[in-house]
């Protein structure tokens, strides 16, 4: 089976958008990062049927890669994609991969999208709707039932799902050298 729609998911701070630019760089195919379409400036949240609708768009081309795990769009996602990737490192790893890049992000001021920057606020609240890393926390171990679920749920039985739980397998699919 040729892989050209894939579906990037996992855990805030797993590395979905590293793998998924890396693998549509690799691949030629154009990348979208779900994040972009859902936060507008000033972390304003788009609307559901907009969102929606975007991903429509996104997913209307015969390649792509996208990242992210919007539960209002998996529908249209996993309709239209034919390889699901699951990024399913242990908490422990990924907490040690998105505590430091929350920290960068606010100390650099990185741009994000759509203008959008960390703020310190965000890592000094307790809720998971602004703390990423209390998000990730919370949602680890829904991310791994969900996931159990949707690979034996005949509605997606065109999909193939990879899990992917380590580093090294991560990079093994960036790679091309998956076995």
């Amino acid at each position: 089976m040729a892989v050209r729609r894939i579906n990037v998911i996992g855990s805030s701070g797993s590395g979905k958008t590293t793998l998924a630019r890396t693998l549509a760089e690799r691949l030629s195919l154009p990348h979208v990062e779900l994040d972009s379409l859902f936060h507008q400036p000033n972390w304003v949240p788009t609307e559901t049927e907009l969102f929606r609708s975007q991903v429509t768009d996104a997913t209307a081309t015969e390649h792509w890669v996208i990242d992210g795990n919007y539960t209002v769009a998996r529908d249209i996602l996993w309709s239209r994609a034919d390889t699901v990737i699951f990024l399913d490192l242990p908490r422990w790893q990924v907490m040690r991969q998105l505590i430091p890049r929350s920290v960068r992000r606010v100390v650099t001021r990185e741009r994000l999208w759509n203008g959008n920057r960390e703020r310190w606020t965000n890592l000094t609240t307790l809720d998971p709707e602004h703390n990423p890393v209390v998000w990730s926390w919370k949602r680890h171990a829904l991310q791994r039932v969900r996931y159990e679920a949707a690979v034996n749920d005949p509605a997606w039985d065109h999909l193939k799902f990879i899990r992917l739980r380590t580093r090294a397998r991560i990079h093994d699919c960036a790679t091309g050298r998956m076995g």
